[in-house]
């Protein structure tokens, strides 16, 4: 039996209450789902701005109704100390762990609105960890990103060598684990970090100009559409399915002593290049009855890009129990059918 496994049991035969930031956005609605089909109370917070009322509704016909009443959802946004709090008191024995998920997400994003990122990232972030710290939370968990190794160049990525980040996204997320570690010397308060690499799978957004490469590529491939690649195809990234980051999520937060107030990679401890994953898309598509024959267009690399990415993930198999369930291929394969129904 895995440590995940045995996490799993152990909230089954003990139920626990949940707060997720960020609930209707791509990864929370995924924690969501886990959380409520493990009959645990789960509170979730949104404003929005990334995220949909279709993935709470999905979400809903994923679970029997008993799941469902065991969610509580507050519209609300992190940078409002009251909607923090308001979201963190709705039950009177308060939250045991705290996924904070909610951020806006994108290198180009943070590049052409550095202020509104700077705001949700670093603003909306301090706002949660204050009401956190009034609570009796047994952890806080929240999404960092490789981001953070700026110009690093070494291949594969620890987390205790960084480099200079390279775009105002990357200087927010730096700060979030600042601010984690200051709460925790000074406030006593568990916090831990996830640095996500390149996370992809159901109800990631293909929509819009800051959409992730996967949803993106896909939703052209499906609808015949140029493929467009940035830079000459061998940029590689670690990219890790939605699944692994949820594991990694519920395995911090129920970490014991020696797990928590770390900052741990969240990756497939792998690397693929982004011509490797276009030939892994069409694979997938084809076998779902779409035939994609467009060769890909090359074009100027992508300014605050990194060249290449992969996470070494030894520091969370050892502390927290981490076992990356899906290669790369196989998170495609499960995830293409939610890809083409969602696109029709």
């Amino acid at each position: 039996m895995t440590q995940f496994q045995k996490i799993k049991q152990e909230l089954t035969n003990s139920p626990k209450t949940w707060m997720i930031t960020g609930c209707a956005g791509f990864i929370g609605s995924n924690l969501l789902e886990t959380l409520l089909l493990l009959d645990q109370k789960v509170v979730g917070l949104d404003n929005f701005a990334t995220g949909h009322q279709y993935n709470l509704d999905e979400v809903q016909a994923q679970v029997s109704p008993e799941q469902w009443q065991n969610f509580y959802f507050v519209q609300g946004d992190i940078r409002q100390l009251d909607d923090c709090q308001t979201a963190l008191n709705y039950y009177d024995n308060g939250v045991d762990y705290i996924l904070h998920q909610a951020a806006l997400g994108s290198v180009p994003r943070s590049i052409a609105d550095p202020l509104l990122t700077n705001s949700a990232n670093i603003t909306g972030f301090l706002t949660m960890l204050t009401a956190a710290k009034e609570t009796q939370v047994k952890s806080f968990v929240y999404a960092a990103s490789s981001s953070t190794y700026g110009d690093h160049p070494a291949l594969p990525k620890v987390e205790e060598a960084i480099g200079k980040p390279l775009s105002p996204y990357a200087v927010t997320k730096y700060v979030n684990e600042l601010y984690a570690d200051v709460f925790h010397k000074t406030y006593g308060l568990n916090c831990t970090g996830l640095r996500y690499f390149n996370v992809f799978g159901k109800r990631q957004d293909p929509d819009g100009a800051y959409a992730a490469v996967i949803p993106k590529w896909t939703a052209a491939m499906i609808a015949n559409e140029e493929l467009l690649i940035n830079g000459d195809g061998e940029t590689s990234r670690d990219f890790c399915f939605v699944e692994n980051a949820v594991q990694a999520n519920i395995l911090a937060a129920t970490a014991n002593d020696a797990g928590k107030n770390q900052v741990y990679n969240v990756a497939l401890g792998d690397r693929t290049s982004l011509n490797t994953l276009f030939d892994s898309l069409k694979i997938a598509l084809k076998a779902n009855g779409v035939d994609y024959q467009k060769s890909a267009t090359y074009q100027d690399f992508r300014a605050g890009d990194v060249r290449h990415s992969q996470a070494d993930i030894s520091k969370a198999k050892s502390l927290i129990g981490f076992e990356p369930e899906f290669k790369i291929q196989q998170g495609i394969d499960k995830a293409m059918p939610w890809y083409i129904n969602f696109l029709k």
